[in-house]
């Protein structure tokens, strides 16, 4: 199953494998569901009207979107050339509580075909392709899309407490194209991601890895960003990159960042330098 959410002339409006979801039916009011019971009730609202209209981020307004950092060894290593601290980083990785940051609020989310941003008091920003956990309020996972956590690594290098200003401002966060649900058989230990960057009709960088590679159990990384925490309509987290463009490469602006977790879907995004 796959949700979307669209545009319409009345609004935002969900959809369900390519068919309209009741008007007030929204990803908040799922996500106060058990996983069991969105399956369930999704499975017997199929078939409605064919959905129309541009597709936006798989997301409400209000949710939060949170992200872990460290979780691949190709991101602790980055982590650590860029920084002035650089042992802090591999304490993270090996630490058993994972590095969790508050990253977006829905609103603020491009969606895939809408630009994404970097900073124009940072020479050095780099896309950071990875999969993705929608979180319902009982803290299961519930569903899957690709994400994109664009980071501007000069500023997070020079102080570990810069860290939400490398990471935290409008549309440095993308989410799509859609969200697959969950429906207990879904593999998600091995799956392939790959990012292409397009310049001038030309690709300038291309990378792969593998979720087989993430460090930490998702439903770990699940369960302490609830830990002490309410997220009474569920949430969705980014799980860490293993794909770090090389110290020499900083995203431009117009460039396109193409991401493709298996699977899961293609998130394509244009660069606008703010």
């Amino acid at each position: 199953m796959l949700l979307t959410r669209h545009r319409t002339k009345d609004g935002p409006r969900w959809a369900l494998d390519g068919s309209f979801l009741p008007p007030s039916l929204t990803l908040s009011t799922l996500l106060e569901m058990p996983s069991k019971a969105i399956f369930e009730f999704l499975g017997r609202l199929s078939g409605g009207e064919a959905a129309s209209g541009e597709e936006v981020a798989p997301i409400d307004p209000e949710h939060e979107v949170w992200a872990a950092g460290v979780t691949y060894l190709r991101s602790r290593d980055a982590r650590r050339e860029e920084s002035s601290v650089a042992n802090m980083y591999d304490r993270v990785y090996e630490a058993t509580r994972p590095e969790l940051f508050f990253k977006s609020l829905g609103w603020r989310v491009a969606g895939t075909g809408m630009p994404i941003r970097i900073r124009a008091d940072s020479h050095w920003n780099v896309p950071e392709p990875e999969l993705v956990l929608v979180v319902n309020c009982q803290r299961e996972i519930v569903g899957y899309c690709a994400g994109n956590d664009v980071s501007s690594r000069d500023i997070e290098g020079e102080n570990p407490l810069y860290l939400p200003q490398a990471k935290v401002y409008r549309h440095s966060c993308a989410l799509g194209p859609a969200i697959t649900v969950e429906d207990g058989t879904f593999d998600v230990t091995s799956l392939a991601i790959r990012l292409d960057i397009q310049r001038d009709d030309a690709i300038v960088y291309s990378g792969e890895t593998s979720t087989s590679q993430i460090h930490r159990r998702l439903a770990d990384l699940a369960a302490y960003l609830g830990r002490y925490e309410d997220f009474p309509q569920g949430a969705v987290l980014l799980t860490g990159t293993g794909i770090v463009p090389e110290d020499t490469f900083s995203l431009q602006d117009q460039d396109q960042v193409i991401i493709e977790i298996e699977q899961v879907g293609v998130l394509r995004n244009a660069v606008q330098q703010m």
